[in-house]
């Protein structure tokens, strides 16, 4: 048996569409951000971004601990040299005052080239913690950017929800006006094809846009105005208003 209800009932269907229409668009928004996908590059990002930072704090403390060893050589050295420089007047053994002078000699070569090495690596040093500033501060960077598009997003997004509050909160008051079978076939309809019911309109329906053929209008001017008919395009419950041209 075809379904009843009354004009009346059928054309709340179109407000409740509307406001289901709101709800999918809110829906859509919401998945959609256009923060979204900046924030997702810039979490691959900060993953590159942040080992960077960690290998450069490697290689800097790396040379850092290089250059503590050779300043400690060199001190090490430096005390051998004022060792044997004080000891060197008060040899009398002149094998030993000789040795002692080697000794002398040999240490300040050494020390030359620890102090040497050691204003190399300082260099080195000075570079890499120049190279550790950088990947900080190109890592801040993307992360305060991420952080600005995030509270922007969530701020977008907040308002998004209580736009949807109020749809939901709307559609409950407009479904809970429509008869329980009506309302039940709406539902059944939009879940399966999209759309629960679409306004008759200059021999066409506005879900679908196509226009009826003479046997279909033929139908439907000889449908009750109490029957609940679907658009075979769009397969929604047809709403026939006096807008409807039949």
């Amino acid at each position: 048996m075809a379904l009843k209800a009354s004009n009346q009932d059928q054309r709340r269907l179109l407000t409740l569409q509307d406001v289901d229409t709101r709800i999918v668009r809110l829906q859509g928004k919401l998945k959609a951000l256009p923060q979204t996908k900046r924030i997702d590059e810039l979490d691959t990002e900060l993953v590159t971004l942040d080992r960077d930072v960690l290998e450069r704090l490697g290689e800097h403390d790396d040379i850092a601990a290089e250059v503590a060893r050779i300043e400690n050589d060199v001190q090490t050295v430096e005390a051998r040299l004022v060792r044997n420089r004080d000891r060197l007047p008060s040899i009398t053994d002149a094998k030993v005052a000789t040795a002692t002078e080697h000794e002398i000699a040999t240490l300040e070569r050494r020390r030359g080239d620890l102090e040497d090495l050691e204003l190399e690596s300082m260099q080195q040093q000075e570079d890499a913690a120049a190279a550790l500033a950088a990947a900080r501060q190109q890592a801040a960077t993307a992360r305060a950017e991420r952080e600005r598009l995030a509270a922007e997003r969530d701020a977008e997004a907040a308002g998004l929800e209580r736009e949807l509050e109020e749809a939901r909160a709307e559609r409950g008051d407009r479904a809970a006006a429509v008869p329980t079978e009506l309302l039940a076939l709406y539902d059944r309809q939009r879940e399966r094809y999209g759309i629960g019911a679409t306004l008759l309109q200059h021999r066409s329906s506005t879900a679908s846009g196509v226009e009826f053929t003479a046997s279909e209008m033929h139908e439907i001017r000889q449908a009750a105005d109490d029957d609940v008919i679907l658009d075979p395009g769009s397969s929604a419950i047809l709403v026939r208003t006096e807008d409807s041209g039949i």
